[in-house]
């Protein structure tokens, strides 16, 4: 863990060493000090000789101007190593997380990434900048304090020790207990932010069904439990001052008593003894340091731990060594498939060919389903170009199955071939590019819509926009807007309403050109005749591009070239509109449903005796 930290420094390591090279050297300057007070004092004041007054008077200024001035560079170069760190630490995360498979983001989840980059990181910064100077500066004063002591009076000097042993063992019982309590409390952060990620996020549902009570319960808990961790950890780390006091007022009576009767007894000289003072201060000051510096690393070692996960994290879904690095057409195959959110992906080993079905292979027994199953022994070849429906009742699998095609999970048992190829032999920028999708809760961003339009292509002209725009029923209402393509979206399009969004969504993924494009649900916002004009202009556009289209409605579907019909994550039919009608009883069943009385559900029905 460590050692990942420390590589985050980056260009940052000069002044990281710089710090403490500063700051040691403003520590000999201080501690010198009062050494030569006692000298001004004996040998000037006490003797009265006002010329070593003056010497000693200006070396201490001098040493003292030297000291603030090795002080504010440290402080500079502490402050630009900090800072530094944790910026480098923030890129890396950043950086790894965008590798993230879906299943590393469940893992991690998102209210959880949030506080490691930014509470965690924050907590990291701050330990980082106390380790350059105060874990520098406190046990190097306190060396040197003890050196200047044992110089000074060997025998005054194991009251300082004593000490020492006295306060390190109070700290150490302290500390310990209060590591336990904040690797909670980081815990409790994820808790807390994700109930605010929540409710921003919803806010809308929220205010519609009048829940901001509930929602205000639900935070004040989680931060009523933030607040007893806090309270418990601070509670154990206030008994550092106590026994801080404890120890100084101790060791400055046992000082006051012992060098008293040794100034008496001639062994000790007044300047001596208010040298000894300075330094006991200057001891117990940098064990009081060196606790908070303790404090801090404990605080920060369960956040260290967190954004170090963040970093080494392998993702479960990375290139492979030799990769396919072109996709040649848009045909889908599904072998066997089983697919679990759950469970880790079978060990993958690229096939040599595509594998003969053995005698052995044809009588063994039926894999059989985990009960945690979202898919299970799903199979079907789809050509290139086809124009494939795909339906089934809520949770039957159709989701999972598409997130299958561009690798956002790895299949559990089984392959996805897209192009003749597995999908883990591609190279994952290679393979998604080659597959677009839209999703029912697509995400725009802040900006214009041809901004948002060029994320499918960055170097799309505004005529191939607006014609992928005509395609997907969205150049009418843009060009209603005061700044057509230049209006601005707001973040996550709230200003513009839920169909809209899907067909700008749908034309942005029109204009990657993909060899295969997904349509997960993406006209459930658009009204009827809508949904008829999108489906009019896809089967025109891109008509090479193999598409796969998830609809609730058997209306979008029925003139597809077939339909897959999945029921409760396994393949229950797959074929065209007539002969599923004809023999699956599970597409017959969803057509009945939704075509009785001319789809209209709310209409009463008609008696078998007739109109009464």
């Amino acid at each position: 863990m460590i050692s990942i930290l420390i590589s985050q420094v980056g260009r940052y390591k000069w002044v990281s060493v710089l710090t403490p090279v500063f700051t040691a050297t403003e520590v000999v300057l201080d501690v010198l000090i009062p050494y030569i007070t006692a000298s001004l004092i004996d040998k000037g004041l006490m003797a009265g000789n006002i010329q070593e007054v003056y010497s000693y008077g200006a070396l201490m200024l001098l040493m003292a101007f030297l000291s603030l001035a090795f002080g504010i560079l440290a402080g500079q170069c502490s402050a630009m190593a900090s800072t530094g760190f944790a910026a480098n630490l923030r890129r890396a995360m950043y950086r790894n997380i965008q590798t993230f498979s879906f299943a590393d983001i469940d893992r991690f989840s998102t209210s959880g990434l949030v506080t490691r980059m930014t509470s965690d990181v924050t907590s990291l910064q701050n330990a980082y900048g106390q380790i350059l100077r105060v874990s520098v500066r406190a046990p190097f004063r306190l060396i040197l304090s003890i050196v200047m002591c044992m110089m000074i009076d060997a025998r005054l000097s194991l009251i300082f020790i004593v000490a020492m042993i006295v306060l390190s063992t109070s700290l150490y019982s302290i500390i310990s207990r209060v590591a336990r309590l904040f690797k909670q409390v980081f815990r409790q952060y994820d808790a807390l932010n994700q109930s605010v990620q929540e409710n921003i996020a919803a806010i809308r549902v929220v205010k519609a069904f009048v829940r901001e009570g509930h929602e205000q319960t639900k935070f004040s808990q989680a931060a009523e439990r933030l607040y007893n961790l806090y309270v418990r950890a601070e509670s154990l780390m206030a008994l550092n001052h106590p026994v801080m006091n404890m120890v100084v007022y101790g060791c400055i009576i046992a000082l006051s008593w012992y060098g008293a009767h040794f100034i008496v007894g001639g062994t000790l000289t007044t300047g001596e003894l208010t040298s000894l003072f300075t330094y006991v201060m200057s001891i117990l000051q940098s064990l009081m340091m060196l606790s908070m510096v303790f404090v801090m690393l404990t605080q920060s070692a369960a956040s260290a731990e967190r954004v170090a996960e963040v970093i080494e994290a392998q993702t479960s879904i990375a290139n492979p060594e030799q990769a396919v690095t072109s996709v040649p057409d848009g045909s889908i195959e599904f072998r066997s498939v089983r697919f679990d959110y759950t469970a880790t992906p079978a060990p993958y080993t690229p096939p040599a060919k595509k594998p003969a079905a053995t005698a052995a292979a044809l009588l063994s027994p039926a894999p059989q389903r985990h009960k945690r199953s979202a898919l299970f022994n799903v199979s079907f070849e789809i050509r290139s170009g086809e124009t494939i429906g795909v339906i089934g009742g809520t949770g039957s699998g159709k989701s999972s199955l598409v997130s299958l095609i561009n690798r956002l999970y790895d299949v559990t048992q089984g392959s996805v071939i897209v192009g003749g190829h597995d999908v883990r032999d591609y190279d994952l920028t290679t393979l998604r590019d080659a597959v677009a999708v839209v999703l029912q809760q697509n995400t725009l961003f802040s900006g214009t819509i041809l901004d948002n339009l060029r994320w499918g292509r960055a170097d799309a002209t505004l005529d191939e926009c607006r014609k992928a725009c005509c395609t997907a029923a969205a150049d009418e209402f843009i060009s209603q807007m005061p700044n057509a393509y230049n209006s601005r979206i707001e973040q996550g399009g709230t200003n513009l309403s839920g169909g809209q969004r899907q067909r700008l969504c749908i034309a942005r993924a029109l204009l990657k050109r993909p060899h295969i494009l997904i349509l997960d649900d993406s006209t459930s916002a658009c009204d009827t005749a809508t949904d008829a004009a999108i489906r009019r202009g896809l089967r025109t556009a891109l008509p090479g591009t193999t598409k796969l289209i998830i609809a609730q409605r058997i209306l979008s579907v029925r003139d597809c070239d077939r339909i897959l019909v999945l029921d409760n994550g396994q393949l229950a039919g797959f074929d065209t509109h007539e002969r599923l009608l004809q023999a699956n009883a599970v597409y017959r069943e969803i057509y009945d449903l939704q075509m009785a009385n001319a789809g209209d559900f709310d209409a009463p029905a008609i008696q078998k005796g007739g109109a009464s």
